[in-house]
């Protein structure tokens, strides 16, 4: 079975973020997406709720393929214990690539997982930072979140 594991902060999870998921879940027989925890870096929305967001995006997107879960430790040890084949990386531009290539490297030494990048898609040019940027400016975020995240991170 080949496992992809999709890891990241998803602090929130975009659309950009989903793009990538849905390439994935084409891709692979199963795709585990990893919220990571940094215990050093204050999180702006609650993992759980990030969570739940995330799994009603993807019932209501079909994608039952794909399984998502939260952890502290490293990415590369978790997607071994759910015994993945690759890893899988969004990027947006180069300056992705560049950074996403150094880690790769790593992880490919410590654990023989290969990465595979996957663009993000039409709306690859806006961060996390950028979509808080501008809720707190009160700005329409709706083209860059999905409808369940918005609705959770609204409340």
């Amino acid at each position: 079975m080949k496992v992809g594991f999709y890891a990241g902060s998803f602090d929130p999870f975009t659309n950009g973020h989903l793009h990538v998921i849905e390439k994935s879940a084409k891709l692979f027989d199963k795709v585990i997406v990893g919220i990571g925890v940094h215990p050093q870096k204050k999180r702006r929305f609650d993992k759980e709720l990030m969570q739940n967001a995330i799994r009603k995006v993807l019932l209501r997107k079909n994608l039952n393929n794909v399984e998502v879960i939260s952890y502290n430790n490293l990415s590369v040890d978790v997607a071994m214990d759910y015994d993945s084949t690759f890893l899988v990386r969004g990027i947006r531009n180069d300056m992705d690539y560049e950074y996403e290539e150094n880690i790769a490297s790593i992880n490919e030494e410590i654990s023989g997982l290969d990465t595979i990048y996957i663009r993000a898609g039409s709306l690859g040019n806006i961060s996390s930072s950028m979509i808080m940027e501008l809720l707190r400016n009160n700005k329409d975020v709706t083209k860059y979140l999905p409808e369940e995240v918005l609705a959770a991170i609204k409340k």
